[in-house]
Order: structure tokens, then C-alpha cells, then sequence
């Protein structure tokens, strides 16, 4: 617990109230996080299974396929950065959490991970994730104090609105404004033997009794070309799915959002909403110009994965003073393949 300790004592400063305060916010927009150049891979960045010649995603891992061993090699291969007992890792598309007892997902192998990258009896514990459609960081520790710790402060910082995780998505479709903010009151509702996340148009006191939430996103379009946009999402509430959900009612949903895309209708070029109790999960449906742009036939497109990458975390400096430390992580092959074939490049 040598490490625990020497980090608990660099963070004591924000101990008294978690009194930390985040970079500067833009106008209408939370902390801004750098965009890697899109035509890098880095440490930590998915490697590919298959010649990237051989197959339209690249870099696409199936983890839903891997032994307890295979996964572990992968997530050790995906650690792109080691403080005291912090560990940061990319984690791969499609990787849950959480799961059910018995299935495969990153809490199960923690023990292993753990042994595997040299802790000992120090085992992980997941202080912060991207959810399982998505990739991108996750945040472990090997101290529950400086989990405890770390934990505190983004409880705090999501009371205080300050944002502290920024994501990446390319959607079909264009915001109608540059920058902004989306709010809708979400709730889920089991449909067909799936939970799905539903919006509520001005919700009860006796809804928010009843599990429905406010919630709150920042975004903010970096690129656009062939219909589509780069955007930089940062949720300032927690709520499962809430950006997919939050793009699908901008009528921009995420490319690969095989759930929510189906609420968005369109006639003679102009898009709105469908009703969601005459809507079901299903395959995304992109036209035919953007197939074409992204060397896709509509049986890849089916298995087109979600494009929402947990890119920047921004964690408190070690003293009350000191700047946030931010955690990059890179964006999946397949996720620079559509940057590329779409011509969105960040300025």
C-alpha cells in the first residue's frame, strides 16, 4: 500500500470539502480537450485482429469472443498510463463493465489483471469507465482511499456542473448550432424484453420520484463534411446511454447507434422524430452517398460499431493549486478509418 499512501498524501490539499476548482470553462461549452491527430496510434490504441486491408473496421476488436487470458493480454496491452496506484487504460469497443455473474467483462478480470501487471494483492478497482458500446478510458486503482478520493471528486464536480469527461462521436448528421447544450428528462422503461432510455416531456414531481432524471450535455462540433460532424461531447449529468440518447433527439444520432438512430425519420430530406412508442431498436440506416464515402455495403454497415470514444479525463492536480491532469486516450483504428473517409479533420 506504499503507493496508496504517498498519493494520499500528495492529494490531501482538496481533502477539506473537495474544494477543487476545473480549468476555465469556454462559453457555452465545459473544459475544451485536445483532439488527437486523427492519423496517429499510440500506445494503448486498438490493435487490429486483421490486416486492416482485409475487413471495413480496423482495429475492431470482438471481446465477446476472447478467453479470461485473451482479454486480459488485451486490456494489458491497452494500459496507456501508470501513476502510483492509478491505472489508465483504452478500453476496447463492446467490452462491458458489469455484467451478470459468470459473464466475461473487465470487473471479472480485474484479479487477473492485477497479478498480471504486477500488483500483487493489490487488486483494481474501476474508479471510472466509458460504457460497453463505447470505447475509450477507464480509470483503476489499486487503493480504495484514492479511489474513494477520486470518486468524491467527480461526484462533486457533476453537482457543480464542471465537466470532467470529454467524448468523441462522429454522427450522421449536423448540429443545427456549433456549440451548445442539450437538455431532456430521461427515464428507462423495459420494451420488449430491452431497457431502453425514453424522454418524458415535462416531467412530474411524482416522475422524478419515479426515476426520471434531468439530464444535461455540452457539445461542441469540431468538424463536418459528407453530412456528418465530429463533436465533442461532454455529459454533465449520469444517466445510461444519455448521449446517444441526447444526439438522437438533435436528430444527429451517433454513426453506429444501432438503438436510438431508429427515432429519427426523414421525408424529402428533412428529419424529425418518431414517436418512440411506435419506434424499435434496429439496424442503423445510412444512405447511400455516406455508404459510398465510407467503402461500406449495407450488410458492414450493420455491424458498423459505435462511434462514441471516451477520449479525456480530467483529474484534480496533486495540491489545492496545482492545474487538472488530463488522460488522453486514442482513438480506435476504425474510429480514424471514418475521420479519414468522411474528410473531417480537426482544426
Amino acid at each position: 500500500m506504499g503507493g496508496c499512501r504517498v498519493l494520499g498524501q500528495a492529494w490531501g490539499g482538496w481533502r477539506r470539502g473537495l474544494g477543487i476548482r476545473a480549468t476555465p470553462t469556454a462559453a457555452g461549452f465545459g473544459t475544451k480537450a485536445r483532439l488527437p491527430r486523427h492519423q496517429l496510434q499510440r500506445r494503448g490504441a486498438s490493435k487490429p485482429s486483421d490486416p486492416p486491408g482485409d475487413q471495413p473496421f480496423p482495429g475492431l476488436l470482438r471481446p465477446e469472443t476472447f478467453s479470461r487470458e485473451e482479454l486480459v493480454d488485451v486490456l494489458r496491452a491497452a494500459v496507456v498510463d501508470r501513476k502510483g496506484p492509478l491505472v489508465t487504460l483504452n478500453k476496447p469497443q463492446g467490452l462491458p463493465v458489469t455484467g451478470k455473474p459468470g459473464e466475461l467483462t473487465l470487473l471479472s478480470v480485474l484479479p487477473e489483471l492485477s497479478r498480471s501487471l504486477g500488483l500483487g494483492e493489490q487488486e483494481l478497482q474501476v474508479v471510472r469507465a466509458s460504457g460497453k458500446e463505447a470505447s475509450g478510458l477507464v480509470l483503476l486503482s489499486s487503493c480504495p482511499r484514492t479511489a474513494s478520493h477520486l470518486q468524491k471528486f467527480f461526484t462533486h464536480s457533476q453537482r457543480a456542473r464542471r465537466p470532467t469527461a470529454t467524448y468523441c462521436a462522429v454522427t450522421d448528421g449536423i448540429p443545427v448550432t456549433s456549440e451548445g447544450k442539450i437538455q431532456a428528462a430521461l427515464k428507462l422503461e423495459h420494451i420488449d424484453g430491452v431497457h431502453l432510455v425514453v424522454p418524458v416531456q415535462s416531467p412530474s414531481r411524482k416522475d422524478i420520484m419515479e426515476g426520471v432524471k434531468r439530464t444535461l450535455s455540452h457539445f461542441r462540433v469540431v468538424a463536418t463534411g459528407s453530412s456528418c460532424a465530429l463533436v465533442q461531447l461532454q455529459p454533465l449529468t449520469v444517466f445510461p446511454s444519455q448521449l446517444q440518447a441526447h444526439m438522437a433527439l438533435q436528430l444527429c444520432p451517433v454513426l453506429g447507434d444501432h438503438t436510438y438512430s431508429a427515432r429519427v425519420g426523414t421525408v424529402l430530406g428533412q428529419r424529425f422524430l418518431l414517436p418512440v412508442e411506435s419506434t424499435r431498436p434496429q439496424r442503423q440506416v445510412l444512405d447511400e452517398a455516406l455508404l459510398g464515402r465510407l467503402c461500406l455495403t449495407p450488410s458492414q454497415a450493420a455491424r458498423l460499431p459505435l462511434h462514441l470514444h471516451l477520449h479525456c479525463l480530467h483529474l484534480p492536480g496533486a495540491r489545492p493549486r496545482d492545474p487538472p491532469v488530463e488522460l488522453l486516450a486514442p482513438l480506435p483504428s476504425y474510429f480514424s478509418r471514418t475521420l479519414q473517409c468522411l474528410g473531417l479533420h480537426y482544426q
